[in-house]
């Protein structure tokens, strides 16, 4: 079971750096899989994701119960509805238009509701 959630986790974290320069592909979820693989599979792997040098801040914040800046929910939503936006006059059918709206709607929710503001401290 180890090796199949390595396995996963590993092809979640190419993902994750696929999304990095493909607009509709998230980044974030992949990393949150990779790391929950990596939880379980590899202590090792995990290891490094959290401290990689691109990611690991990122995932560390947020596995910590930090959170996101505010800064980067506003750039995560904006890029994100923008996306959307551009599919959404895309697509042929209404009712892929309206599942498009819908997951946007989801995860704005979750973002702004669920996932804490990282609060900065000023020096």
């Amino acid at each position: 079971m180890k090796h199949l959630l390595n396995l996963i986790g590993c092809i979640a974290v190419v993902l994750a750096v696929f999304g990095v320069f493909l607009p509709l592909l998230p980044t974030t979820p992949f990393l949150l899989l990779a790391s929950a693989c990596f939880v379980r599979g590899s202590p090792r792997l995990h290891n490094w994701l959290r401290t990689n040098r691109v990611f690991g801040a990122y995932l560390r914040d947020y596995e910590d119960g930090r959170g996101i800046p505010l800064r980067g929910k506003i750039v995560v939503l904006v890029l994100m509805w923008a996306s959307l936006g551009w599919s959404m006059t895309r697509v042929p059918h209404i009712a892929l238009v309206i599942l498009l709206a819908a997951i946007g709607t989801g995860v704005s929710v979750y973002l702004v509701r669920y996932v804490p503001t990282m609060r900065t401290t000023r020096r």
